[in-house]
């Protein structure tokens, strides 16, 4: 009750008609909640002057908690450091004589880096640049840090589409994606190389 009647007040960032948020028809991506109301989506459009829904792993109650929390203007974080710190998203490094000596993140109740950890969480199955990136870190670091470092990579990309007010471009991710893989390519070509073989494309073989 109290989010509706704070949406109430807010001065939306969208005038009626304009730009409703993409993806009206159902996405298999994502489940709506059962007792999520039909017009929070759009209410939090308003708000926010984008749809954060389109970004993989929050759904309408993340957002709905962002917009608690945090509310629809982050002006008064100058840089997306400055608000992941704030998070305590960011590694709190412990240094003596030179030696970094721990750098796990601050404790927090901050619920809306909860929300942001329990959406990189979701991502475990999603066949998404954001998905395999969770279980990339998962693979090396752990559940915990991996649900850290997604949460403070979903931070980012919250900061930077409310500060530029742009759209959820996937295509940025795509592009490094690809670049992710020809490093890997060049990685494994080198050690065959090392090894005294030569790598084939399964493409190129008869």
């Amino acid at each position: 009750m109290q989010v509706k009647q704070m949406m109430q007040r807010l001065p939306s960032k969208v005038a009626d008609g304009e730009r409703p948020p993409k993806g009206e028809k159902p996405r298999p991506r994502k489940t709506p909640w059962r007792n999520e109301p039909p017009q929070l989506r759009h209410d939090l459009y308003r708000a926010f002057g984008v749809d954060l829904t389109e970004v993989p792993g929050i759904n309408v109650l993340t957002a709905q908690m962002l917009l608690s929390e945090i509310g629809p203007n982050l002006g008064r974080f100058p840089t997306a450091a400055a608000f992941c710190s704030w998070l305590r998203l960011c590694p709190d490094p412990k240094i003596s004589g030179g030696q970094v000596l721990s750098s796990r993140t601050r404790p927090t109740k901050n619920r809306a880096a909860l929300a942001l950890r329990m959406a990189a969480q979701a991502l475990h199955r999603s066949n998404t640049f954001l998905g395999d990136y969770f279980r990339r870190m998962k693979a090396r670091m752990g559940v915990p840090k991996a649900m850290t470092a997604t949460a403070h990579k979903l931070a980012r990309i919250v900061y930077h589409m409310v500060t530029t007010q742009q759209e959820y471009d996937a295509t940025i991710f795509q592009q490094q994606e690809q670049r992710r893989r020809q490093q890997k390519s060049a990685r494994l070509h080198a050690q065959a190389r090392e090894l005294g073989f030569h790598l084939v494309p399964i493409s190129s073989v008869p």
